[in-house]
């Protein structure tokens, strides 16, 4: 039963995960491969965690097979497949930390401790974070919001210019912040309030130049 529940609202936040970026950029959905990928980033998710005891493994696994499928499963430019990774780990991280605080705040966690994996209260956790990122998705694409410079080739060339290298090295604070939670969650319970306000930030900076980007590039957003 806990084999089932974990891959099961694993594989909820990570099809969430995915339906959102390509919402926000535009990108076709193809429902089969992205459930057939969540259901291998869940599996291994589970052995990592449970089986080897592995969480801090575990993290840096599931970022480099989110990066891989988007690149050689969905066909996204490997420059862009890096862009659209660290983008996509932000947004969840930011909206899965601020419902955290409200629960902690109800007292559905041990206050100073991040939530244990195989509880009530974290498929709960992980049930809003996933439905409020399918919203949000939801919402751009009947809005007919979002960006559409991301090339749907996986090959080819592209030109580098001072948008991409900033969208680029945004991913650095991206991948520090994922790691800093994980690996000192425990200890810097104090501090965790500022895991969001570092997403939002990060997350703003994401957007920002994507729209700039856009715009440069005489394409359409708005927000």
């Amino acid at each position: 039963m806990d084999l089932w529940l974990y891959i099961g609202f694993s594989m909820l936040e990570t099809y969430a995960m995915f339906y959102l970026i390509f919402k926000l950029f535009k990108i076709d959905l193809f429902p089969k491969e992205m459930i057939f990928a969540s259901i291998i980033m869940s599996f291994i998710s589970y052995v990592l965690r449970t089986v080897y005891e592995l969480p801090q493994a575990d993290v840096v696994v599931q970022v480099l097979l989110m990066f891989s499928f988007i690149w050689l499963l969905f066909k996204i430019h490997v420059f862009y497949a890096v862009i659209l990774t660290g983008m996509a780990y932000q947004a969840y991280m930011l909206i899965q930390t601020l419902y955290y605080f409200i629960m902690d705040s109800a007292g559905l966690f041990d206050s100073g401790t991040i939530p244990y994996i195989l509880s009530i209260s974290t498929f709960i956790l992980q049930a809003l974070s996933a439905a409020t990122a399918i919203g949000a998705g939801y919402i751009l694409s009947v809005k007919r919001k979002g960006f559409d410079f991301v090339p749907d080739k996986p090959s080819g060339k592209i030109a580098v210019k001072t948008w991409e290298k900033v969208l680029l090295i945004l991913n650095i604070p991206s991948v520090v912040i994922v790691l800093l939670t994980m690996y000192f969650a425990n200890y810097l319970s104090g501090l965790f309030f500022l895991v969001p306000t570092a997403n939002a930030v990060i997350l703003y900076g994401y957007l920002y130049v994507s729209y700039k980007k856009d715009r440069g590039e005489d394409e359409h957003f708005s927000i």
